[in-house]
């Protein structure tokens, strides 16, 4: 059976991925900073982990307590609106720690399992301003499209072990996990 280790599935994405991959029978992995199990009511295929992206040592000790991923996916964010020149950089620090490096971390702590497993997808979520950017959001905005050339570069870095990097860019609407499923089992 499959094992999905999902970042983020407090609200929004990640916890809809989190209900749609535990609907399809998978082992899933849903990790948030304060979890609430309340959140997945009788689920028998998940484990629910705390995780912070932004400590070295919280994902060293969620990844070891995880045991084999399959597939990981790279949920966890945060924003910010308004005008940049008004956001604080301490805040701006804060969106990057966790949108950009929280990501690269996740992704350095998964990485040697699945190279040397052979197997393994990373699904890294941004979001649509990458795709077209929007007012009053700079800041995210660069956050996420760090994320889309980084993970451009991962999937040449890794495709020769069979270990995939995918993104998925959900635009503004209703929560979907539509883009993950196909790109988790595209193996």
């Amino acid at each position: 059976m499959q094992t999905i280790l999902i970042t983020g599935t407090s609200s929004g994405y990640g916890l809809e991925t989190a209900r749609h991959f535990l609907d399809k029978g998978w082992t899933v992995i849903a990790t948030m900073r304060r979890p609430d199990a309340s959140l997945f009511p009788g689920s028998p295929k998940l484990r629910l982990l705390p995780l912070d992206v932004t400590s070295d040592e919280s994902i060293a000790a969620t990844v070891a307590a995880a045991g084999p991923i399959d597939v990981l996916v790279n949920n966890a964010g945060i924003g910010v609106v308004g005008a940049f020149e008004a956001t604080p950089m301490a805040h701006i620090r804060k969106v990057f720690a966790t949108n950009t490096f929280g990501v690269m971390a996740m992704c350095q702590a998964v990485i040697p399992h699945m190279r040397e497993r052979r197997s393994g997808v990373i699904v890294n979520v941004t979001s649509s301003v990458t795709l077209a950017a929007m007012p009053l959001a700079a800041a995210y905005t660069a956050s996420k499209q760090a994320i889309e050339g980084f993970t451009g570069s991962l999937a040449h870095e890794l495709g020769h072990f069979n270990v995939r990097a995918k993104l998925v860019e959900p635009g503004y609407g209703p929560t979907t996990c539509r883009g993950v499923l196909p790109l988790a089992q595209s193996r």
